[in-house]
């Protein structure tokens, strides 16, 4: 599966960051946002004391039978991962603002000097909802589940990624656990802290993946999961006795709530007038609001937040594979210049939404803009296209060659946005962008047979090796997109880039590393990014203490409710 964050009609959107830019760029976003519709309203009980008690209210874009499952490890559905983080704990946690990986259920830390040997030392105190004490053999249960089904789901274990190479979970005593890779993975302290290796109770491990993705699940966090019942909603309650929350909490003991009832509901005009009258505290949309949206909801009192999702932007991939016309080097720089980016996030989500700036979210650490590359100059686009020889014959609308013309295909599903405008913009330039509508069960098949020029994808992480599972071939979801992507000698170049970024224990030199691999991207036309996946969250100003996690997930420990 490549679009691993959504499949619907719009995309999703450490030790540091590659560059401060990016925390600007996220602060001047928020703040355009706020300019037009939090301006109203926002929090009723800013500076005043917490309250306990209440029942938050959350509607989310329906679950179906392809996101039925609420288990940290198997699920890549964000509104599920959301949920995860506010009943299970994970080693560590991220901090969203600077990407340094905390100290959480793990006190401390050790990394061997050849990067195969984690160690953790594990906080006193801590236990299960139902009592059992979270322990080095509760983490070894864990994790030695993980790797099981790594290794029986065939591929579809969505935390499969998180633990590439993880040979052994060892207990070294009762507060310490040794992890043991077959070789280097340094973005296994990152995934520590990530929903999907959020740690369960060892009884949950006696359960089956299938029972275990209905809600069967135990966690150690401030809620316990009540019910999960797909396409109707999802129950938490608070958990009392809690005291071990993340240093990036302010809250430092019980969840202030009682409960959060979770909702689906499928449009989302309902799920907005459903905020702005009152009747749920938050919209958690699946497309970023719209702009007359957006200013509704500021009418209403209410107030948004949004943080662009970590990882791969919404991206297209080509077909660089013999006989297809992306196999041309001058097609593709061609195309970068052919393609308006600010056109195409203003059209689709607003004239404040972000310009994506490079194959990252600008939240993703290590992120190194390469807008410069990206510009739209249909002028030079045109250089180039006649310069290889790409020419448009008098009267006709599209570049041809030898008596062929330039067209390329891309194959349209459930997640495909704003192909028709990008359909547009490359006519501009002379070439033919034909849309052919697959369902998710041919989409496997046309990539699989190269029945196609443009491909979409994208992956939400908070670490930039995210990228390994669409375009190394030897880890990529689909084999047949990594391979036709890059040639060969670009392919050979962009692994052995990640190698050694994922081999690296020094954070200097992993920043070095991915600010090349961004350049070598995009020199290579390996990638064509074409939107920030930014997540929106409508929030009724009642609502206090809101918080991003570093994934762009909802942290509800300290949110509670003015009465």
């Amino acid at each position: 599966m490549i679009t691993t964050t959504r499949l619907a009609r719009s995309p999703r959107t450490i030790g540091k960051f590659g560059v401060a830019a990016a925390v600007a760029a996220l602060t001047v976003f928020t703040s355009a946002c706020g300019g037009t519709t939090d301006a109203a309203s926002g929090p009723s009980g800013e500076g005043r004391e917490p309250v306990r008690g209440g029942t938050l209210n959350l509607a989310f874009f329906p679950d179906n039978v392809a996101f039925a499952c609420i288990d940290p490890f198997q699920t890549y559905w964000i509104e599920h991962r959301s949920l995860i983080r506010n009943f299970a704990d994970s080693l560590t946690d991220q901090n969203p603002e600077t990407g340094a990986v905390v100290p959480w259920l793990a006190t401390a830390w050790q990394i061997s000097p050849d990067g195969l040997d984690y160690t953790f030392t594990l906080r006193d105190g801590v236990t299960f909802a139902d009592g059992a004490p979270l322990d080095a053999a509760a983490v070894k249960t864990n994790f030695d589940g993980f790797a099981d089904l790594a290794r029986t789901s065939g591929g579809t274990a969505y935390g499969a990624s998180y633990i590439v190479g993880l040979e052994s979970t060892q207990v070294v005593d009762a507060k310490t656990v040794r992890f043991h890779f077959s070789k280097p993975n340094s973005s296994f302290l990152q995934a520590t802290s990530t929903t999907n290796l959020a740690l369960l109770s060892p009884a949950s491990f006696q359960k089956t993946p299938q029972q275990r993705c209905l809600g069967d699940v135990v966690g150690s966090g401030p809620f316990t999961l009540d019910n999960y019942t797909p396409n109707q909603g999802v129950s938490l309650s608070r958990r009392t006795g809690y005291h071990w929350p993340s240093a990036l909490n302010k809250n430092p003991g019980d969840a202030y709530l009682d409960k959060v009832k979770v909702s689906y509901v499928a449009e989302d005009g309902v799920r907005t007038g459903n905020l702005v009258s009152g009747q749920i505290d938050i919209a958690w949309p699946r497309n970023p609001f719209t702009v007359e949206d957006r200013a509704l909801i500021g009418r209403s009192g209410a107030y948004l937040r949004s943080r662009p999702l970590p990882g791969v932007s919404y991206t297209l991939y080509p077909n660089v594979s013999d006989g297809h016309p992306l196999a041309d080097d001058q097609i593709r720089q061609a195309l970068y210049h052919a393609i308006d980016l600010k056109t195409f996030a203003a059209t689709i989500f607003g004239a404040d939404y972000p310009v994506v700036g490079g194959p990252f979210d600008n939240t993703t650490p290590y992120y190194a803009a390469q807008s410069a590359k990206l510009t739209y100059d249909p002028a030079q686009a045109a250089r180039i296209l006649d310069a290889a020889g790409w020419k448009i014959a008098p009267g006709d609308q599209y570049r041809s060659k030898d008596g062929k013309r330039l067209t390329l295909v891309q194959p349209l599903s459930a997640a495909s946005v704003g192909a028709e405008l990008i359909q547009d913009q490359l006519r501009q330039s002379g070439i033919e962008l034909q849309l052919k509508t697959v369902t998710a069960a041919e989409r496997p098949a046309v990539i699989a047979n190269g029945q196609y020029d443009l491909v979409e994808g994208y992956f939400t992480r908070a670490d930039p090796g995210a990228l390994q599972f669409i375009l190394v071939e030897a880890l990529a979801n689909s084999k047949a997109l990594a391979r036709n992507a890059q040639k060969p000698a670009a392919a050979a170049q962009i692994a052995d880039l990640f190698t050694r970024a994922v081999q690296s224990t020094d954070a200097t030199a992993r920043e070095q590393i991915y600010t090349e691999l961004q350049r070598t991207l995009i020199d290579n036309g390996i990638t064509f990014p074409l939107s920030e996946r930014v997540q929106y969250a409508g929030i009724r100003n009642r609502v206090n203490g809101f918080r991003f996690t570093a994934e762009s997930f909802v942290d509800l420990h300290d949110v509670w409710i003015q009465p």
